[in-house]
């Protein structure tokens, strides 16, 4: 998979020899996902991206034993660029948080995660 310019100068973003986004889980590939098409649909130019980006992965504190992974940095951004253009707020993003985790914990092991678990 090849990326766009833009999208692989993204900071420190993990990638393999062939220019494409490294994932260690199927959450990380799915938020990367979620990210360019929220991008192409024009809810925020790559630069904005960048930037909120850039300014979570600045929080990282080099003592720090247990830092966030990269994904996790990405996460923390796209939902507070998601919440800064008004797509969607902090108590919606907390409710869906919750029911996924409901899920999460109501899903047997080995089995796909469903929001329809917890009687949504």
């Amino acid at each position: 998979m090849t990326l766009p310019d833009a999208v692989q100068a993204t900071p420190r973003l993990p990638l393999d020899q062939d220019g494409g986004p490294v994932f260690t889980a199927p959450w990380e590939a799915r938020v990367f996902a979620m990210t360019l098409k929220a991008h192409q649909a024009g809810l925020f130019s790559w630069g904005e991206w960048a930037e909120t980006l850039g300014a979570e992965l600045a929080k990282d504190d080099p003592a720090d034993t247990n830092p966030l992974n990269y994904y996790d940095h990405w996460l923390n951004a796209f939902e507070k660029i998601l919440t800064a253009k008004d797509v969607t707020g902090a108590h919606q993003l907390a409710e869906l948080k919750k029911a996924w985790d409901e899920a999460a914990r109501a899903t047997p092991h080995g089995d796909p995660i469903e929001l329809s678990r917890i009687g949504r």
